[in-house]
C-alpha cells in the first residue's frame, strides 16, 4: 500500500493489526482535538460553545473553540486543552464506550500529534475532507489512497467519509508510522 506526499512521491506503508474495540482513555492532560470518538467532555464543550452536542469533535467544534480561544486570550489552535477547558468551567472526564463499533484502541492524539496533523492536512488537501487528487488516486483530507484506508479500518471512499473518521485514522497511521506516511508534508 502506499501514501502519496504533496510532490507525488510514493512511500510505501507497513500493514499492520489492531487490537479489539475498547473504550478511548483520556485524562485532564490529554485536550480533546479532531479525531476524538463521542464523548461526554465533547458534549459539554460543544454545549458550552453553543454547537450541537453530537459528542464528535469535527470541523463545527473546532471553528467554535478557535473563535473561543481568540475571544479569550488563548492560542486559537482548536484544540481543547487544558487551558481551554478550564476557561470554559470544564474539565476532562473518562468517556463513555465509543459511538461506533472500531478496532481502533488508540487514544486521541496529543496535542504535538494534534498540531502535526493539522499541518499535514493542510499542506496535503488545505485542509478539506473531501479533497481528491487530479488523478483521483488520493482522496480526502490526508490523502489516503484506498487500499491504505482500507487497511487501517476504514471504509468506502476516504473523500466521503466524516472529517472525524478520517482524522482518527491519521492519527492511528502517524502513531503507528510517524510522519514518513507524508513525504513532503510530514517534514
Amino acid at each position: 500500500m502506499a501514501l502519496r506526499g504533496r510532490a507525488g512521491v510514493t512511500l510505501a506503508v507497513a500493514v499492520f493489526s489492531v487490537a479489539a474495540a475498547g473504550a478511548l482513555a483520556q485524562d485532564a492532560a490529554t485536550p480533546l482535538a479532531p479525531g476524538v470518538q463521542s464523548t461526554d467532555t465533547v458534549r459539554a464543550l460543544q454545549q458550552k460553545l453553543g454547537v450541537s452536542a453530537d459528542g464528535v469533535y469535527g470541523p463545527r467544534t473546532r471553528a467554535a473553540v478557535k473563535r473561543f480561544q481568540r475571544r479569550n486570550g488563548l492560542t486559537p489552535d482548536g484544540v481543547a486543552g487544558p487551558r481551554t477547558l478550564a476557561a470554559l468551567g470544564l474539565t476532562a472526564t473518562a468517556p463513555n464506550q465509543q459511538a461506533e463499533a472500531s478496532e481502533d484502541t488508540s487514544a486521541p492524539p496529543s496535542s504535538d500529534a494534534a498540531a502535526t496533523l493539522q499541518r499535514i492536512a493542510q499542506c496535503e488537501s488545505g485542509g478539506n475532507p473531501a479533497a481528491v487528487s487530479a488523478d483521483g488516486t488520493y482522496r480526502g483530507k490526508y490523502q489516503f489512497d484506498r487500499q491504505t484506508w482500507r487497511e487501517l479500518g476504514g471504509t468506502g471512499d476516504p473523500a466521503a467519509a466524516p472529517e472525524a473518521e478520517q482524522d482518527r485514522i491519521a492519527a492511528q497511521l502517524l502513531a503507528q508510522r510517524g510522519t514518513a506516511p507524508w513525504p513532503v508534508c510530514g517534514g
